[in-house]
């Protein structure tokens, strides 16, 4: 009983009973309760119907929501690859907040973790040493990984605004929750025509959007691994895939990636559609971003499977 406590005070409070946090006993599953709930509300799409309101609201969301992770926990925040103010920070870990991915500073710990053990054996999510589900989806259930790997962190743990957004992290879902249910009472009693109602904006906005924005994430630990065509010799085996690009907003560039990690752009040619990329640069026009740092053009042709590669052209501005 004092164990099972435990666990749902941290679903509020993430540095709750720290001496059980990271204890490697497999799967927790009463922690993994609110996860799988998510899923399972995407069940009552078949009660509450659609309307093209929530799905544009859900589609919407997703897109804001995946460049936030892409844009900021990612590329930001795991490898700093451009600078920006505290308050634009701020407002991108909110909303990466928001995609139930837990924090800013937790989710960069991981994976700079993830970049120092690729495809080894102590990398949490190889699919090559661990299978398929865990690295798509149960290593982070584990009690060994819920804790912050703050070694890896020390340059956020510094701002108390970040800490606050990682030890509480179910605060900003449930508000995006609660925002949902209310937007969908208030189109309901003031635009009866759309045909929307708070359980479907909760339904559509929160969990279909979210739980597709999971697995896309994940997509990037598990399938970018495993399918996908390799231009560089990597000691790890991260693949290249247009289609992850596609849904990921460039991260299914990832054997490029993992060739040269603190580059902005991961798609290294022009011909790789890198959508996070594409939105920093209109944040940078607008002075909210800058320093994206670009990719070396000798980093871009060395260690190449292909040395027919070393003839494809250069991406414009990227020397």
């Amino acid at each position: 009983m004092r164990s099972s406590l435990s666990t749902l005070t941290r679903w509020i409070d993430s540095k709750a009973d720290p001496s059980k946090a990271g204890v490697a006993s497999g799967i927790d599953w009463l922690r993994t309760i609110p996860y799988i709930g998510m899923h399972l509300g995407c069940l009552a799409v078949v009660f509450v119907g659609w309307s093209y309101v929530a799905v544009s609201v859900a589609l919407g969301l997703y897109a804001l929501r995946m460049f936030a992770i892409t844009g900021f926990y990612h590329r930001y925040f795991s490898h700093r690859s451009f600078r920006t103010s505290r308050v634009v920070q701020y407002i991108f870990a909110l909303i990466g907040a928001s995609s139930v991915q837990r924090g800013p500073i937790w989710w960069a710990a991981h994976h700079r973790y993830h970049h120092a053990t690729t495809d080894g054996v102590d990398d949490p999510h190889s699919p090559l040493q661990h299978g398929f589900f865990h690295a798509h989806t149960g290593w982070f259930m584990t009690r060994e990984h819920f804790p912050i790997r703050e070694e890896r962190v020390r340059d956020w743990m510094k701002f108390p605004e970040l800490r606050f957004l990682d030890r509480f992290d179910i605060v900003v879902p449930a508000i995006l929750a609660i925002l949902m249910l209310s937007l969908g009472a208030i189109l309901r009693e003031m635009a009866p025509g759309l045909g929307t109602s708070p359980g479907q904006m909760l339904v559509w906005g929160f969990c279909i959007s979210t739980v597709a924005l999971y697995h896309a994430t994940f997509s990037i630990n598990s399938l970018a691994h495993a399918w996908g065509k390799r231009r560089y010799k990597t000691p790890d085996d991260s693949r290249n895939s247009f289609w992850l690009a596609l849904i990921t907003f460039g991260e299914g560039w990832h054997n490029n990636h993992h060739h040269y990690p603190a580059s902005t752009r991961q798609g290294f040619f022009w011909w790789e559609i890198d959508l996070t990329y594409y939105f920093l640069k209109t944040l940078e026009a607008f002075g909210l971003v800058w320093d994206l740092k670009p990719v070396p053009k000798e980093r871009r042709q060395s260690n190449l499977i292909n040395p027919v590669d070393q003839a494809l052209p250069p991406v414009a501005h990227e020397e």
